[in-house]
This record gives structure tokens, C-alpha cells and sequence, in this order.
């Protein structure tokens, strides 16, 4: 991470952005879509990741533009087709914490798998894709056969809470949705993200080095 964190004091305007978090299992299981991002690629290479990325400056802003994005995202990455924007359920926000060089106000929408469709990648922008029961996807990680980022981990985390999509969704309609921002606390040389809520991490502004 050295190498990505601002040591200037300036802070990066975090680029809006969208992601999908495709459900499959209706009310019997719950699995995930994860692509794997090309390891060639600069910016999170060899990563398996929901589908998503940044929102174009033609799709406008505010809450349309990130659904219009995170389908746009979906196809281009997946091959899933959505037809309606405004069918996404918005889970999460989360905002890359201040201390990182590229940063991301991404907004997280939950979808149901559209029956018939199957996933694609085009083995350029990524180069793999499987479903994952989030329990499963954190094991697969912690054995390393699988890259996992943090804000990806800390979804599965809260995903695998729940016993089938349905419920996902459920719990989702309705909810309001606050950013999360997470910070970067340094123990000697290593730097480590965090959540703003963890009870190990020092308060905001001091250091654990």
C-alpha cells in the first residue's frame, strides 16, 4: 500500500463510481458474481471483485447516473443484461479513505440474477468469473486462491450473514444507506485500512506507530 498513500497532506477527490452485487438463490441459497480483474491491469490487477467502476461523465449525476453506471458496468464486464435502473437496490456507499492516492465514492446496488443469462468476460478488462457463497469466497482467500480487496471482504463479511438471497434483499429495501469511510492507520512501517468503528484502531487523527 506504500506506494498508493498521499504523503503530501493533499487529499484525492474520489471518483464516482457504481457496483453490482449480483444475487443468486432466491429464497433457497445465496451466491455472489465475482470477476477477476486482469493481472495486467495497473489498478487492482489479479483481483476478484463485484462488477463495477467508474461513472462517465454522459450519465450524468447523483443517484441516476451510479445505476445507470452499475448496469452499464455489469454488462461490460459480466455480459449481464439489467433492464431497469431503477429496479437496483442500493446496499452500501463507500468512500476510499483519504490517505490513498486513487480514490472512489463508490455506491454498492444489490440485483437478482436475471433467469437465462450466464456470465461473460471478455478476457481482457477480466479475465475470470465465478459464483461464491461469501462464506466460501473468504475461504477461498484465505487459503490464496483467490484476491480479495478490502472493501470486497468486508461485503462477504456481511453478506454471509444472511441464509438466501431473498433475505438480502429484504433487509436492503428501505434502509438508509450512510458512506463509509475507512482510514489507514500505520503500526511502524506497515499500514493497515480499517473501519472507523474498530475498537483496535486509534482514534481519528493519531497513529498506532
Amino acid at each position: 500500500m506504500g506506494e498508493e498513500l498521499r504523503l503530501d497532506g493533499e487529499e484525492t477527490v474520489p471518483r464516482q463510481a457504481a457496483t453490482v452485487i449480483l444475487l443468486r438463490g432466491g429464497a433457497e441459497a445465496l451466491e455472489v458474481l465475482l470477476v477477476r480483474r486482469t493481472p495486467k491491469a495497473r489498478f487492482m490487477g489479479g483481483v476478484w471483485v463485484f462488477p463495477g467502476g467508474a461513472v462517465d461523465t454522459t450519465e450524468g449525476d447523483g443517484d441516476a447516473a451510479h445505476r445507470i453506471a452499475a448496469i452499464r458496468e455489469l454488462q461490460e464486464e459480466a455480459a449481464i443484461e439489467l433492464d431497469d435502473p431503477g429496479s437496483l437496490v442500493k446496499f452500501s456507499r463507500w468512500i476510499t479513505p483519504p490517505e490513498v492516492r486513487i480514490r472512489f465514492d463508490t455506491h454498492f446496488f444489490l440485483a437478482p440474477a436475471p433467469a437465462g443469462q450466464e456470465p461473460r468476460v471478455d478476457g481482457d478488462e477480466c479475465v475470470d468469473w465465478g459464483w461464491f457463497a461469501p462464506s466460501a469466497a473468504l475461504d477461498a482467500a484465505t487459503r490464496d486462491e483467490i484476491e480479495l480487496v478490502f472493501p470486497t471482504i468486508k461485503h462477504l463479511e456481511q453478506l454471509a450473514g444472511f441464509t438466501n438471497a431473498e433475505a438480502v434483499l429484504d433487509y436492503a429495501r428501505g434502509r438508509d444507506v450512510h458512506a463509509v469511510v475507512p482510514r489507514v492507520v500505520t503500526e511502524g512501517e506497515v499500514a493497515r485500512i480499517v473501519l472507523p468503528d474498530d475498537p483496535a484502531a486509534p482514534p481519528a487523527g493519531g497513529s498506532a506507530g
